[in-house]
């Protein structure tokens, strides 16, 4: 396999490579089944079955759950997903099974294209702009494989030169997929660690309501505050998953909804209260002029209590049983600030403990951030080298 460096430094000569239609190396197999028990079939794969711009197919449903679909793929096609092709859904098919009718199963012409090349041809990003530009409908968008088998790219007609180019095109995917293994090995070791700790029972520690050990939404932003006032506005958008800010937008208080209330302080924990299963939970060390939404709670621990360590505590699964129990609503379920106020928090009767445990999860953190970003540029090489090679 390649290595970083050499995928980074890769250089391609074209001159030679002809212009080649899609439609000429692959074609659309349109096989169908109408027993899959019968077959043997036992993957069922939907378009939520396959992620967007990754070229693996991860996920399957199967046979002993209801569908009505009859198309065949065989293992090594690749499923396109041609409703809505902006999502950018392509990928390669390890197994055979029956798909929807809003996939469109394609295999490469074996004595023309290297079979292994394909689902990199597909995750194009010249492609995907073909496919959205050919797609018709207003709500639902498709697009037809007569249509992709118009679009045009170089490609190499030697075989030991596409070889080569997959070799390259491998090494990256391989980088990738072990970057992501590295972060995925990470939050699972952060998650037994938060757990050890706090759902566990610990006889030695004391177990308090949260709003006895800390405030909540202490402060708030009212009719009295100048409407020329400037804020970074913290909204439930804004926190994109576990630990993660995205851009916050800039406001005047005269210009920002009403739902725009909660005043974030330094060394605060910001709770998303909607669909807290989510864990869109962030600590903020710097709060100055950022005001949250009111479907957050701003957390603030008392003096006796170490702020990050109260903070990965709602993280753990203790956490999340007890938000279950208090959601209500369906689209949106929530809890209220009320509820969150009652959750019982693991104190140890040392604050040096604290300290000692939130300093082994911060340091745990801080390589899942490292990991996450190493993940990032991996996967930015690899959609580069995708684009720079068709």
């Amino acid at each position: 396999m390649l290595g970083m460096e050499a995928i980074k430094n890769f250089s391609i000569d074209k001159s030679d490579w002809q212009t080649i239609k899609f439609g000429d190396v692959v074609f659309e197999p349109k096989e169908s089944v109408k027993d899959p028990v019968a077959e043997g079939i036992e993957h069922v794969v939907g378009l939520e079955h396959i992620d967007s711009e990754d070229i693996h197919l991860r996920r399957s449903a199967s046979m002993e759950e209801s569908t009505t679909f009859t198309k065949k793929f065989s293992k090594d096609d690749v499923l396109f997903g041609r409703r809505r092709a902006y999502l950018k859904k392509a990928a390669k098919a390890d197994f055979e099974g029956i798909c929807s009718g809003d996939i469109t199963v394609m295999r490469a012409k074996e004595e023309l294209l290297l079979p292994e090349l394909l689902p990199f041809i597909v995750n194009n990003e010249k492609f995907f702009d073909f496919a959205i530009t050919h797609s018709a409908g207003g709500l639902s968008p498709r697009v037809k494989f007569k249509d992709l088998a118009s679009y045009e790219f170089l490609m190499p007609e030697d075989k030991s030169v596409q070889l080569k180019l997959f070799e390259l095109l491998h090494s990256a995917t391989q980088l990738k997929l072990k970057t992501e293994q590295q972060v995925s090995n990470l939050n699972a070791y952060y998650d037994t660690v938060v757990n050890n700790f706090f759902t566990e029972a610990h006889d030695d520690w004391d177990y308090v309501p949260l709003k006895s050990v800390s405030s909540i939404n202490h402060k708030t932003l009212t009719s009295k505050t100048k409407d020329s006032y400037e804020f970074n506005y913290l909204d439930l958008s804004s926190i994109q998953g576990p630990k993660k800010i995205g851009g916050m937008s800039v406001l005047s208080y005269g210009e920002a909804p009403s739902r725009a209330r909660r005043v974030v302080s330094d060394n605060s924990s910001v709770i998303a209260l909607v669909r807290p299963y989510q864990r869109a939970f962030v600590f903020i060390d710097d709060g100055k002029d950022i005001v949250s939404s009111t479907g957050t709670a701003v957390v603030c621990a008392n003096a006796n209590l170490d702020e990050r360590f109260l903070f990965h505590q709602f993280f753990s699964s203790r956490f999340l049983r007890f938000c279950e129990r208090m959601m209500t609503g369906s689209t949106y379920p929530a809890i209220t600030p009320d509820d969150l106020g009652l959750y019982k928090i693991g104190v140890p009767k040392k604050k040096e403990e604290q300290t000692c445990i939130s300093t082994k999860l911060d340091e745990i953190e801080n390589s899942q951030v490292k990991a996450e970003k190493l993940l990032n540029d991996n996967f930015l090489m690899y959609r580069n080298l995708i684009n720079k090679v068709f």
